[in-house]
Order: C-alpha cells, then sequence, then structure tokens
C-alpha cells in the first residue's frame, strides 16, 4: 500500500482560517502609516511605544486593520491574542478571562476590537491591566470613540501610547479596493463617486457591482449610496420570510435564534443562518445585528417598502420583547428590559432621555449593609443632608428597594435609587417624608387603593455625577423602573420623582406620569412628583400606546377618561347626575362623562339610573327614597316624603343614605379594572 508524503500533509495542516488569511492579505489595501508604526513597535526598544490606540467611526475598517497587523505580527514570531468588545463580558473579569494567554506569553501582542462595547473598562485597563502584561508586549485597541484624556496627562503614558483617528482610504487606495473586487471596469467611476473613501460602503457597493445589479453610477451622495445599495441587496432576498427576518434584524439591538423562532417557527435557523451570511451584519455574543451604517437606512427602506407590514412587524417584536421582561429572572431582567427600550431609540419621546452610550461602564448591584455610608454621602453630595437624613430612614425599613450603580473599573458605588413598595404608610413615614407624603395625599384624594394594593415610589434616583439630568447610571434607573412597571403585581399608583422638573416633564409625560406637585421642598432641594393610576390605563393598554408610537412615529393623545376625579369631585358630579336625569344636556356636560363610566349624556342616564335600581335588594327603604326623588321627578322634597308616607326627617335619612350608596357603587365601577 502506497503512503503519501510532503506535500499532501503539508495541505492538510493548512487550515480554513490559512485561506481566510491569503484572501484577506490579497484583498487589503491603504494603511501604510499605521503598518509601518506598528511595525516599528514589534522591534521593540525601551523607547518604543506599547499601546496603539486606533480609533474612527462605524464602518471606516478598524476591524480590517486590526485582523492585517495580527497577520503581520505572526510574520514575524509573535503570538496574538484577540479580544472582541461585543462578545466579551464587560467586566474586569470577564476581560482578564478572554485576554488570559496574553499575561504570560513573552512578545505577545493583544488585539481589542470594538472597544467602544465595552469602553467603560477603559481606566481599569490603562491602571491595572495593562500594567501587568509582558515588558515587550504590544497592545492595539480599536475603538469608534478617542481614548480617555486620562491617558494624555498620565506621565506613565507619555511615550508609551500612540493615538491615529482612522480616516476614508485615499482616491488611490479607493481605486485599489475596488479593483480588487472583480467588479466590471464600468462600474468603477459610479462606486468610487458614491461612497468616497468609506471602507464599507465601498465594500458593500463593489458587492452589489459585482453581482451585476443594476442602478450603479448614479454619483449619489454617501447616504442616498447606502440607501441605494439596500434596495438592492434587500431587493433580492428569497421570499417574504427573509425580507421580515431582516426587518426584526434592523429594529432589534441583537437577533436571536430564539426570537426568530417566534416570528419564523420551524423556518427559523435556516433564515437565521442566512442573516449570518449576510454582508452588512455581524455576530456577537448574544447573536446577529447589522452594522451601524447600515442599520438606519435599512430601517427607512423596509419601512417604506411595506409600511403595515413593517408596523406588524414592529408590534409583534414589541409584544415579544415585553413577554421575555416579564419571565426573565431577576438576575437577567436588566439585560433584556435594555433590549425592549432599544426598540424606542427613534421615533420615541424616550429616545431623548437615555444616552445609548451601552459602554458597559456601569452596572445595578443590590444594597448590602456595608454600603449604607456611601449610599448616604451620594445622597447628601447630590441633594443635601435632609435627602440623606431621608435615605437613612427608608434603608431603615426598606433596604431591600434600593439598587446601587458600581463603576466597572473600581467596583465604585457611583449612584443609587430606591423603589419603596408602599401599602399603607403609617404616621410616622408620612411626616417623614414629604414626598411621600404628597404621594399618598394624592392617592386618598382621587383614587385609593383597594384591599391588597400598593403604591410604589421612585423616591431617589441619585447620580451626583448627572446633574438631575441623564448619564449612563440614570440609563440604568430608567431601565430598572420599565422593568418594575412591567412585571408589577397589584399596584394601583407609581410615582416618580425628579430634581429637574422642566427637563424630565416631557419624559413623564410621554409614559403617562402626570405631574402631582412640582415643588416639593426637602431640605435645600426641590422636587417634583409624578404620578399615573394604573387602574385607570392597565399596563398593557399603556403599553399599545407606547408601541404604537414606534410606528406611527406620533403619540396619540391620552384618550378622554384616562383620569380618575377627586372622590370630592366625583360625588358631586354623581348628585349633579341625579338631579338633572331628564335634561340631556345638562348630563352631557357633568364631569362625569370625563371618565370611562360614560362616554355621553344617554350613557351616564343609563348607568345612574341602573345604580338607583340596584339598591333595591340591599337597602329597600334607600331605594325607594332615591328612585321617588329623581327617577319619578316629584316636584319637591317635601312631595316625595309625602308620597312615601314619611317624616320628612326619616325620608331625608334614607335619601342621603341612598344617594351615599349610589356614589359608592359608582365609584367601585370606576375603580374596577379587573
Amino acid at each position: 500500500m502506497d503512503h503519501w508524503h510532503g506535500p499532501v500533509v503539508t495541505d492538510r495542516a493548512r487550515t480554513l482560517a490559512d485561506r481566510l488569511g491569503s484572501a484577506r492579505k490579497r484583498t487589503f489595501v491603504g494603511r501604510a502609516t499605521e503598518r509601518a508604526l506598528f511595525r516599528s513597535a514589534l522591534e521593540g526598544g525601551e523607547d518604543t511605544f506599547s499601546v496603539l490606540y486606533l480609533h474612527g467611526p462605524g464602518g471606516i475598517g478598524k476591524t480590517t486593520l486590526l485582523r492585517r497587523l495580527g497577520d503581520d505580527a505572526r510574520a514575524a514570531g509573535r503570538r496574538v491574542v484577540q479580544v472582541d468588545g461585543r462578545t466579551v463580558e464587560a467586566t474586569p473579569a470577564g476581560f482578564s478571562a478572554e485576554a488570559a494567554d496574553a499575561m504570560s506569553v513573552g512578545g505577545v501582542v493583544l488585539l481589542i476590537d470594538t472597544f467602544e462595547h465595552c469602553q467603560g473598562l477603559e481606566p481599569w485597563l490603562r491602571t491595572r491591566f495593562l500594567p501587568q502584561l509582558p515588558f515587550d508586549a504590544v497592545v492595539v485597541i480599536a475603538s469608534r470613540l478617542p481614548p480617555d484624556a486620562r491617558w494624555r496627562v498620565d506621565p506613565d503614558w507619555n511615550d508609551a501610547l500612540r493615538v491615529i483617528s482612522i480616516g476614508g482610504l485615499s482616491p488611490d487606495e479607493a481605486r485599489a479596493l475596488v479593483a480588487t473586487r472583480n467588479v466590471a471596469p464600468a462600474f468603477h467611476k459610479g462606486i468610487l463617486a458614491s461612497a468616497g473613501g468609506h471602507p464599507l460602503a465601498l465594500t458593500l457597493a463593489a458587492e452589489a457591482a459585482a453581482g451585476e445589479y443594476e442602478g450603479w453610477g448614479t454619483g449619489a451622495s454617501d447616504r442616498d449610496m447606502v440607501r441605494v445599495l439596500l434596495s438592492q441587496l434587500v431587493g433580492e432576498v428569497p421570499s417574504h420570510g427573509h425580507r421580515r427576518v431582516l426587518e426584526a434584524c434592523a429594529l432589534v439591538e441583537t437577533t436571536t435564534l430564539e426570537m426568530l423562532r417566534e416570528i419564523a417557527g420551524s423556518s427559523a435557523e435556516e433564515l437565521f443562518d442566512w442573516l449570518y451570511g449576510l454582508p452588512f451584519t455581524e455576530s456577537g455574543r448574544n447573536g446577529v445585528f447589522p452594522h451601524d451604517v447600515v442599520r438606519d437606512p435599512l430601517i427607512a427602506d423596509l419601512r417604506w417598502r411595506d409600511p403595515s407590514g413593517f408596523g406588524a412587524l414592529l408590534q409583534r417584536l414589541h409584544t415579544y420583547l415585553v413577554d421575555r421582561v416579564r419571565s426573565a429572572p431577576e438576575n437577567s431582567v436588566m439585560e433584556v428590559t435594555r433590549s425592549l427600550i432599544y426598540l424606542y431609540r427613534t421615533g420615541s419621546g424616550v429616545a431623548d432621555y437615555v444616552t445609548w452610550t451601552g459602554g458597559g461602564g456601569e452596572y445595578e448591584d443590590v444594597y448590602r449593609p456595608e454600603h449604607r455610608a456611601t449610599v448616604l454621602r451620594l445622597a447628601c453630595e447630590a441633594e443635601g443632608p435632609e435627602s440623606a437624613r431621608l435615605a437613612e430612614f427608608w434603608l431603615a425599613r426598606q433596604p431591600e428597594g434600593f439598587r446601587l450603580y458600581r463603576r466597572v473599573e473600581t467596583d465604585e458605588v457611583i449612584a443609587f435609587m430606591a423603589w419603596l413598595r408602599l401599602h399603607s404608610p403609617d404616621g410616622e413615614e408620612i411626616a417623614a417624608d414629604p414626598v411621600v407624603a404628597a404621594a399618598w395625599q394624592h392617592v386618598q384624594t382621587h383614587s385609593p387603593s383597594r384591599a391588597g394594593e400598593h403604591i410604589t415610589v421612585s423616591r431617589f434616583a441619585v447620580d451626583p455625577a448627572s446633574a438631575g439630568r441623564t448619564s449612563p447610571a440614570v440609563d440604568l434607573m430608567v431601565t430598572r423602573s420599565t422593568a418594575e412597571w412591567l412585571r408589577a403585581r397589584r399596584v394601583s399608583w407609581s410615582f416618580m420623582t425628579a430634581v429637574d422638573a422642566e427637563f424630565w416633564r416631557p419624559q413623564m409625560t410621554a409614559v403617562e406620569h402626570e405631574p402631582i406637585a412640582l415643588d416639593i421642598r426637602v431640605g435645600r432641594q426641590r422636587t417634583a412628583l409624578f404620578g399615573h393610576d394604573w387602574r385607570v390605563r392597565p399596563v398593557d393598554d399603556w403599553l399599545d400606546r407606547l408601541s404604537g408610537e414606534l410606528v406611527s412615529g406620533e403619540l396619540e393623545p391620552a384618550p378622554p377618561g384616562s383620569r380618575i376625579l377627586p372622590r370630592d369631585t366625583f360625588d358631586t358630579a354623581v348628585r349633579s347626575a341625579l338631579r338633572d336625569l331628564a335634561d340631556i344636556t345638562a348630563l352631557r356636560g357633568n364631569p362625569l362623562c370625563s371618565t370611562r363610566l360614560a362616554e355621553d349624556g344617554p350613557a351616564l342616564r343609563t348607568l345612574v339610573t341602573d345604580a338607583v335600581e340596584a339598591l333595591a335588594d340591599p337597602y329597600p327603604k334607600q331605594h325607594r327614597a332615591v328612585r321617588t326623588t329623581y327617577l319619578q321627578r316629584v316636584p319637591t322634597q317635601e312631595a316625595a316624603a309625602e308620597r312615601l308616607q314619611l317624616p320628612f326627617s326619616t325620608y331625608r335619612r334614607h335619601l342621603t343614605a341612598g344617594v351615599t350608596a349610589v356614589c359608592e357603587r359608582l365609584w367601585e365601577i370606576e375603580l374596577d379594572t379587573e
């Protein structure tokens, strides 16, 4: 039997990575300056820098350059360790585990890609992780964000760091890139005019042209070029199902196989593989997502193609993510709630109140007794000593309601919030905290809780760095509040507080939290209180209205009857309706027609009449008094007493009790959302 040796063994030893690397080297163009600088670092020497920081916009070619530098490092005999910010856990422990091989290998080259996804680790990386690497290590960081200024003011890094802003390719380099893509010469001029020097746009345009798509050579602007490109590529999708999953991929932060099973059924795996292979999608730890350069144009293009289908899909995704929030275990609720909020990043009143950084620089943690002094210090720093006193008061009573927000780099607690749950505040709680007192007074006056219900108060939202406005830590508080609303059970009212009422008022209006009191004094701090009655607008109805904004781009006004009248105003309106039962015009103007009870005068007449008749069984005497007075239209109360053959005082007692019973019955109907 013959045995094969030599070249055959060598071929078998080669891997697909070798083939991909060869293609990368063959098609890579430009970036000579960056590669030369990197080679100088590989050559070593005490005066040579150790960290090369590359930054530039999405699609500008940072990842491609990083891969090419990896090839250069291997050709120089260096060991290469790669870390992707999209897939690494954005904590010191997670990053250290991913980059562990770099700690023990001499001459290592550490390549950190898409660092913007874990940019919050930057101070820790600079001060703790990188100094532990071997002396001759070379590190390349690629991020959309420039380095923090603290690199430049730290004398330790004066000579060890080089920063390069990555821009577009030169005209000659752009022409060379197109030439490597097997594009017919007739298309070159149009592609170069449309895409300029943007590498991703050039690559996508070249791919479309290489497939002999029509429409190239129009000389459109860069943005228009991407739209035209998407029109060509998306127009060639194999089926309606493929189009829908492409829409879904553009809409959500990350597309998972689980999500596709909800919208595509048995075809999910095939469609997921198709998404994965598209030229403008990338993959991370949690699934597939389109490149940011094309996401928004993709949404705009697909919305134009099929507005009704697009809207239906958006609502379906919204429902899916809401269900995930409600069913998620506590240790993953923040992640899935952020995925839901991501749907609102454009065309929504929510968008301006979230920073959308996603840098992983802060994370939520539970409160523990050892954090007490830190919480009180933060409260005092942000809102004054009286606020710190109240934080101490509530820490003693509801420590489980406090959430802490830590900085990843140091684990330092930098912010906190408190989500109080109150069934019936006691006298000490009301006397101690004017914000809780105002909330409880409003509940008792307007719409008291029923048996088994409670109210919630987002009592503190303290981030000294935010000055009462937005910040990454406040993003986490918004995420936590949203999760609490969606997962709540038996909540009558929720209340939100804000120290900058004017800034937050539009956002509170968008989420249907109406102003309750805008100038509550807590020491030197002014605090505003906003509230929502969840029995008037249950959470599913509330979500329907908010999600409708995603489709239409406009938030519909809250319909009439979205607020419950104060109890004394309500009872007065019932008495007026009893007196006006024969006057349909007067009934139309009754305040009860602005509630959920009745939409017009005739409906109100029927409602009140039914409430009167319902007294007959439990309260026959009161029923007769009310019915005779208001339904039989006797001219005076004295005449009603005479008809009933009752002393006037007895009649008045029955009438008063009967009217009170009618008010109570209608009040119960108003509050009933079961």
